[in-house]
Parts: structure tokens; sequence; C-alpha cells
């Protein structure tokens, strides 16, 4: 095992700052420039804030796949290796990213709880020193993170999960093999609709000029590279 898969990896999952792609629930709310300019800035600060530490190893795992390409780098910090999410539902992704990674421990992150810090992730990982799987449960049922071990093998992990809702962490749990020792931090919040926000966060977010009702992806001639 290599020193960075010993390190652990981080995975954040991100998506491009595109109206029609990122935060719909939480445009329908408060308007798709206000969500965009709200996930754009809040993705920034969560990916600068853990993608920093030296104690882990982190990688994006962008949508669209084309953003792993040269035309998007401007999107997230250049150094920041990128995997593609690829097809299908919320579990297929995270299946397909696992395999992507190195081996050893990883701890696998959102981009919707923008309060998520490096504390947190550096518990996530203590805790699977000890246990084989780690989730942090949000309130609605979901969960802002999820973390294994990876020294036994998951041939079900995330199959067959209601995603988006208040089964989701439950299923997830219960996709592990049986014995599996899971470990949990605290409850946070995420941020899918309007009402998932309060007047400080939503301050903090939009203050600077909402962006453009749309992004444009870069041209196919300048996302073409990888």
């Amino acid at each position: 095992m290599s020193p960075l898969s010993q390190r652990g990896t981080l995975v954040i999952f991100v998506k491009a700052p595109m109206v029609g792609r990122a935060k719909t629930r939480l445009a329908a709310g408060i308007g798709s420039a206000r969500a965009v300019s709200f996930y754009r800035q809040s993705t920034d600060i969560l990916v600068k804030r853990l993608g920093s530490d030296p104690r882990w190893r982190t990688v994006l795992a962008v949508d669209p796949p084309a953003a792993t390409g040269r035309g998007w780098l401007h999107l997230w910090p250049p150094h920041l290796q990128r995997v593609a999410q690829g097809r299908g539902n919320l579990g297929q992704r995270l299946r397909d990213v696992l395999k992507a990674i190195p081996l050893g421990p990883v701890v696998i992150i959102g981009s919707d709880a923008p309060q998520v810090s490096r504390d947190h992730i550096a518990r996530a990982f203590h805790l699977l020193r000890h246990h084989d799987a780690v989730a942090g449960p949000a309130a609605d049922g979901g969960y802002w993170l999820i973390g294994l071990k990876r020294l036994k093998a998951a041939p079900g992990a995330f199959l067959d999960v209601r995603w988006s809702g208040e089964h989701a962490l439950a299923d997830t749990l219960a996709s592990l093999p049986q014995g599996f020792s899971v470990a949990r931090l605290p409850v946070l919040r995420d941020v899918d609709e309007a009402g998932d926000l309060d007047d400080r966060i939503l301050l903090r977010s939009i203050r600077r000029k909402p962006c453009p009702s749309s992004f444009l992806p870069p041209s196919p001639r300048g996302a073409g590279g990888n």
C-alpha cells in the first residue's frame, strides 16, 4: 500500500456551477442565479478549506465528466486530482469513483454542507482506524459524509438505496455487510432547498453580486484536453 493510500483519500463530489445542473431544488425557492451563486461560493470555500490539508489526499469527483479536462481547470484548484462521477444514480457513481481511487481508507462528502470542517474530516479518518465505516448524518435522514476503511469487501455497498429522502442513510448502512462496525459523526445541515438556509448562511453566501442567469461550459475545443 502506498504512502498516499495509507494517508487516506478524501473525495469531494462537486458539480460545475451551471444553471440546470447544480442546486435545482434550491433554485426553485430562491431563483436560479442566487442558487448557483450560493453553490459556487460555498463549494469554493469547502474545496479550498479541505483540499489544502496535508493529512489526507483530496480528489474531486466532478460532474459533468468533461470537467476533468483542461478547459475546466478554472472551476476548482488545478492541483487537485479530478475523476469523473460517471452515469447512473448516486449509488452507481459512488461505486465507480471508489474503483478509480487508490486502496486504503476513504472519506466521501458532497458539496451541500458548507460547514464541514477539517476537524470533521480528521475525526472521520481517526474513527476508521477502529471501525469499518463512518457516517455523518444529515438532519433530513440523508448524510453529509460516508467513509469506508476498505479492508473488508463490501460488494453491495450503495445498492438499493432510496436517495434524496429520509431513508438514504438507513438504506446505505443496510447495504454494508452484516457485522460492519459503523461510527457516527455529529448531525449537520445540508442545503438542498430554500428552507434549509438560515439567514446567516444565506446572507454570507449571496453577499456578492449574483452570478449571471446561466453558466456556459467551455467550448468543445477548450474542454477536450485531459
